[in-house]
């Protein structure tokens, strides 16, 4: 999948809207919270299970191709180089998991 693919299926979600906090570092965010870093273009960060373990299986499936994030990887976020290892479908389903994640933690007020 390419880097602006990735970014329109992001930003199509229900609510989403780009931000970018630090300079050349886009992210999408959904009620002010981050679901997606995506960087500059060559990979994505998502929050890829409820801890480090659970983000741990798509790391040790896809070793070279996706690892822990830093700083946030303890709380289940993981980066995934866009180098074709990871299916495209299954890059859309990882998306949809951190969207999800994420929506479910926000305040009723501020769900989409």
């Amino acid at each position: 999948m390419k880097h602006e693919d990735l970014v329109a299926y992001c930003l199509a979600k229900p609510g989403a809207e780009p931000d970018e906090p630090w300079e050349g570092d886009l992210v999408a965010k959904v009620g002010g919270k981050i679901f997606a870093f995506l960087g500059s273009g060559t990979g994505v960060g998502l929050k890829c299970g409820r801890d480090a373990d659970e983000a741990a299986e798509l790391r040790d499936a896809y070793p070279g191709s996706v690892t822990q994030s830093a700083y946030i990887g303890r709380y289940g976020w993981n980066s995934i180089t866009l180098d074709g290892a990871v299916p495209d479908d299954e890059l859309r389903e990882l998306v949809d998991a951190s969207y999800d994640a994420v929506v479910a933690k926000l305040p009723r007020r501020l769900r989409p």
